[in-house]
């Protein structure tokens, strides 16, 4: 299959499968990359690098590290370790740093270009494990949540720039923390928003879905779901809403409502018609909110009319599960019918549905990647000169130490 048109790219993870990346417009599968078991939200796309990056948990060892890989290779080019654990990635706008929520609660951030993958920092966000990571639509703010229940904001400038050392007293770098939910936070979504009306949206295991004022830190509304929720989307207009049912439903809310007695009645949300087989684990508007697509555990992916709520295409199903998904926006490249990327020079990526397209020639991502080895080895040659560096200053000691003695020795005669 090959197109050279502005098309947006599918790519899903699974917990015991490949990640794999489909044409959303014609539903071909177009790649896989292997060697990955991705845990939940453990999937992101990497600002200009062109990069995708997943959370790996090994099954041998239990140990938590990063994946990178590029749209040229199947294959996994960087494996960055961690320190414990990891499921939720999420990635800042420039694409220079990576954010990894832990089993304990520690947000890592990881720079790269990194060729080690030495975790930078690691911010104690929460009192249990983190369990969705979102950045604001401008990136400035990361937002995470945990499966306490919290919900915390947090201005990246602040979280990239303070020294660890700072972090004793966490308390002075979060904007807000919010009591948010009864159980484990799910997912985050944020709009635009102008002056001081951002919202956050943010949903549960605890069957409910929350409305925050983001500047104020306030809370504006909850509405109930008959079923816990794994998902929820924004459209652009940020008139309504859309959430995932673990039975396998989609629910359609509007943002604006005549009285919070038809919230807490549940009158303004719409079931679609259409079920999963499985829990829909992820939710993404893509086509400039034209179109909705879901992705459910049983590995079932399908696009939607957002208007109809009918489904118009189901992607093939290549995986038993799937863990999370992502959606890419691609010009000027082809894929070949083995899954391969034959690149014509130039790719553009981006979120869908944010309006930010990032681009970068073949040859910056090679760069990229010879600059990550020449890391390796400068480090490689900088422990060998500091090895080398410490062997003489020892022996000039033991020498030192020598010529003492013997003056000691001769004062004593």
């Amino acid at each position: 299959m090959s197109s050279s048109s502005s098309h947006e790219i599918v790519l899903t993870s699974s917990p015991d499968g490949p990640i794999i990346a489909y044409d959303a417009s014609s539903g071909a599968l177009l790649a896989h990359f292997t060697g990955t078991q991705t845990p939940r939200q453990g999937l992101t796309l990497v600002g200009n690098s062109t990069l995708i990056a997943a959370s790996h948990i090994s099954s041998a060892t239990g140990s938590g590290s990063i994946h990178l890989y590029n749209w040229w290779s199947s294959t996994v080019f960087h494996h960055l370790p961690l320190p414990e654990p990891v499921a939720p990635l999420i990635a800042s706008l420039d694409g220079f740093y990576l954010f990894a929520g832990g089993l304990s609660g520690n947000i890592h951030v990881l720079s790269l270009p990194s060729a080690s993958g030495n975790v930078l920092k690691a911010f104690p966000a929460h009192h249990s494990p983190v369990s969705c990571l979102k950045i604001s639509d401008d990136g400035s703010l990361l937002i995470s949540g945990g499966d306490d229940g919290t919900m915390v904001v947090i201005p990246i400038s602040q979280l990239i720039g303070a020294s660890s050392s700072t972090y004793e007293n966490a308390s002075n770098f979060i904007l807000h923390r919010f009591v948010a939910h009864a159980d484990s936070v799910t997912a985050i979504t944020c709009g635009i928003g102008l002056c001081n009306s951002t919202i956050i949206i943010s949903c549960s295991l605890d069957c409910t879905c929350k409305f925050w004022n983001l500047l104020l830190g306030t809370h504006l509304r909850t509405v109930e779901f008959p079923c816990t929720v794994f998902g929820v989307a924004l459209d652009p207009t940020e008139s309504e809403f859309y959430v995932a049912g673990s039975e396998g439903f989609i629910y359609k809310g509007t943002m604006k409502v005549e009285s919070k007695q038809l919230v807490s009645q549940g009158l303004q949300l719409v079931k679609w018609a259409q079920k999963h087989g499985g829990a829909i684990v992820s939710l993404v508007m893509m086509n400039e909110g034209q179109n909705l697509i879901s992705a459910a555990e049983d590995g079932s992916v399908w696009v939607w009319e957002a208007v109809t709520g009918q489904v118009i295409m189901t992607l093939q199903n290549e995986m038993g599960s799937i863990s999370h998904m992502v959606v890419a926006t691609g010009r000027g490249a082809r894929m070949d019918s083995s899954g391969s990327n034959e690149s014509t020079g130039n790719w553009s990526l981006g979120l869908s549905g944010t309006g930010r397209e990032l681009s970068l020639q073949v040859k910056q991502t090679q760069e990229m990647e010879d600059m990550l080895t020449v890391v390796a080895k400068d480090r490689s040659k900088a422990i060998d000169m500091l090895e080398s560096a410490i062997e003489m200053y020892e022996r000039l000691l033991e020498l030192i130490l020598k010529e003492a003695k013997k003056g000691t020795s001769n004062g004593g005669e």
